[in-house]
C-alpha cells in the first residue's frame, strides 16, 4: 500500500509540473478574469452533459465529496483531452488545437460509511493570441497584438460520509495555485519601435466545496437522485509585476524597457475572489440499467474583480448553466456479449457564462456523449467523451468559437486494507 501511495505522490508532481508548462485553451475570452474555467468533472460525468449529480460505488466524482461516502473500492483515474476549434468572425475563420491533461485522481474507502479522495487538476486557463488593426488620426495603421498564457491547477482533499442510509455529506478543500502572463504590444506604421507591455501574476489561494446526496429506492427496482453542492468564494492572492517599454521593430530587441513600481496604485498584490456556486441536481433511474437527471447552477459573477487586469470592454454579470443527461447499460452482467456491458452516455449543457465583453453576454452551448468500456473480468473500464459545442457569437465585433472535443479516461479499481485469511 505505502508503495502506492507513493507512485501516486510522484505521478501528482509530475503531472503538476506539466501541467504548468500547457495552456489548457486557445479561446480568445480566455481574457477575462482568471482564464477560462476548466471541466471539474470526470469523463463519465463530462459525457451526461457535464452532470455532476449521479455517484456510485466505484467511480470518483470529482465535483461533489459525497460521493465519497459511497466508495466500496479504491479507485485510481486519470484522463486526457484534446479539442479542435475553429474561431470565427465577421470577415474570416481559423482553426486551432489544443491537448491537454484534464485530472488525476485517487479515491479509497476508510471504513464502510468513510472514504476520501485526493488529487490535481486544472482549474483554469488562458491561451490566446488576437491581433487589432485600426488607423489613427493621421490615418497610419496601428496593429495592436494581445497575447495571454498560462493557467491555475488546483489540489484537492475531500472526504465524503454515509450519516443514515442513502444520505451522504462531504466536503472538499481546495488549493489553486499558478501564473498569468498577459502581453501587449502596438506598432505605428512608419515608426520604427513599437511599445510593449507586459503582466505576471502569480496566483494562490483556497477554497471550499460542500455536498448532499439523497438516493432513496422508488418500488424497489428504481432509485431517486438529488443532490446539492456549494463551492464558497474562493480567496486567491496575486503577486503581480509590470514591464513596459519599447522595441526595435526590425529585429525585435528590447530598446528600453523597466519595470513599473505598483505600490502607488496598490496593485503590487490584489486579491481575487471567485463568487460562490450553488448546484441543484435531480434525477430517476434504475442502479446498473439506465439514469436520466437535469442539474441547474448559479453563481453571481458580476461581484468579481481583477483590478490588475482590467479590459475596459469587459464586464460581469450572474452565471448560470442547465445540464441534462444520462446513460444506458443493456445488460451489465454479459459475459458472452461485450457490447451488452458497454454503458452508453449523452447529454447537453447550456450556460450564460457571465462574462460581457462590448456590451454582449457569452453564451455556451454543447451536446456531449460518451461510451464506458469495461477493462478485464473486475470493475475497471476506460472512458470515452466526445463534446460538440458553440461559444460567443460574430455581433458587436466579437468571435463565435466551435468546437469539437475528444476525452479519454482511464478508472482502475482495487482493494486496500483488506485482511489477508490464513488457513
Amino acid at each position: 500500500m505505502v508503495k502506492k501511495i507513493v507512485l501516486l505522490i510522484l505521478c501528482l508532481t509530475a503531472i503538476a509540473s506539466y501541467s504548468q508548462s500547457g495552456n489548457g485553451t486557445v479561446s480568445p475570452y480566455s481574457f477575462g478574469g482568471i482564464g477560462d474555467f476548466r471541466p471539474q468533472t470526470t469523463i463519465e460525468n463530462q459525457a451526461m452533459g457535464g452532470l455532476s449529480m449521479y455517484t456510485d460505488s466505484i467511480h470518483v466524482n470529482l465535483n461533489n465529496p459525497a460521493a465519497y461516502g459511497k466508495l466500496k473500492l479504491v479507485t485510481y483515474t486519470a484522463a486526457g483531452g484534446h479539442k479542435e476549434v475553429i474561431l470565427k468572425d465577421f470577415t474570416e475563420k481559423q482553426s486551432s488545437s489544443v491537448t491537454s491533461l484534464q485530472y488525476i485522481s485517487l479515491a479509497f474507502p476508510i471504513t464502510p460509511k468513510l472514504g476520501m479522495g485526493i488529487g490535481i487538476l486544472p482549474y483554469t486557463a488562458v491561451g490566446y493570441n488576437v491581433l487589432s488593426e485600426t488607423t489613427n488620426a493621421t490615418q497610419d495603421t496601428v496593429l495592436n497584438q494581445y497575447t495571454g498564457d498560462g493557467g491555475l491547477n488546483k489540489v484537492y482533499l475531500s472526504a465524503g460520509y454515509e450519516i443514515t442510509k442513502n444520505l451522504h455529506v462531504g466536503a472538499t478543500v481546495n488549493f489553486s495555485f499558478g501564473n498569468l502572463q498577459y502581453q501587449s504590444v502596438q506598432s505605428i506604421e512608419g515608426i520604427q519601435y513599437g511599445t510593449i507591455d507586459v503582466r505576471k501574476s502569480e496566483i494562490n489561494g483556497y477554497d471550499f466545496n460542500y455536498g448532499a446526496t439523497y438516493t432513496p429506492r422508488i418500488k424497489k427496482k428504481y432509485t431517486l437522485f438529488s443532490s446539492v453542492t456549494v463551492n464558497t468564494q474562493g480567496n486567491l492572492v496575486s503577486s503581480n509585476t509590470e514591464r513596459l517599454g519599447s522595441f526595435s521593430l526590425a529585429t525585435g530587441e528590447e530598446i528600453e524597457v523597466r519595470d513599473v513600481n505598483l505600490e502607488p496604485a496598490n496593485l503590487r498584490n490584489t486579491e481575487l475572489k471567485i463568487p460562490t456556486r450553488t448546484t441543484f441536481g435531480l434525477g430517476f433511474g434504475r442502479e446498473r440499467k439506465w439514469f436520466f437527471g437535469a442539474e441547474y447552477s448559479f453563481q453571481d459573477a458580476s461581484s468579481f474583480r481583477n483590478d490588475f487586469i482590467d479590459p475596459a470592454n469587459i464586464a460581469y454579470e450572474e452565471a448560470n448553466t442547465l445540464r441534462v443527461g444520462g446513460y444506458f447499460v443493456p445488460d451489465y452482467a454479459s459475459f458472452a456479449k461485450y457490447m451488452k456491458r458497454i454503458t452508453y452516455r449523452a447529454g447537453a449543457h447550456t450556460s450564460k457564462t457571465g462574462l460581457i465583453v462590448n456590451n454582449t453576454s457569452i453564451h455556451d452551448f454543447g451536446i456531449t456523449f460518451g461510451l464506458g468500456l469495461p477493462v478485464g473480468g473486475g470493475f475497471s473500464n476506460m472512458n470515452v467523451g466526445f463534446e460538440y459545442g458553440k461559444r460567443g457569437t460574430t455581433v458587436a465585433d466579437l468571435i463565435e468559437e466551435t468546437y469539437f472535443k475528444v476525452s479519454v479516461g482511464l478508472s482502475f479499481n482495487d482493494k486496500w486494507f483488506q485482511k489477508r485469511k490464513i488457513n
